[in-house]
């Protein structure tokens, strides 16, 4: 198994109300994903964290393999939610990438 894990940060200018919006469209468009892609195993986004959090939102998904990985990465519905929901509210992206 593979586990990709991402950080996001919502840039900074972003209102507390909109913060709500855009995790919540996150959520709901990468969540949404599963069933759709070969060889997703699972996926969680995390949208509320404590006051001692540096990041806004975590993505902690599974994948059967690498190569797995690589098709979510360039797959047409999860490109659809990064370009329409993710990247342009973050102003950073951390990703750890590992094998269990």
């Amino acid at each position: 198994m593979v586990k990709h894990i991402i950080l996001w940060k919502i840039k900074e200018d972003t209102s507390e109300e909109e913060k709500k919006r855009i995790k919540a469209n996150v959520k709901k468009g990468l969540e949404g994903l599963q069933g759709q892609i070969p060889g997703l195993v699972s996926i969680h986004v995390q949208t509320e964290s404590l006051e001692s959090s540096t990041a806004d939102l975590m993505l902690d998904s599974c994948f059967e393999s690498a190569e797995a990985l690589k098709g979510y990465a360039v797959h047409p519905a999860h490109v659809a939610v990064a370009d329409s929901a993710v990247r342009p509210n973050m102003e950073v992206r951390m990703c750890l990438d590992f094998e269990e």
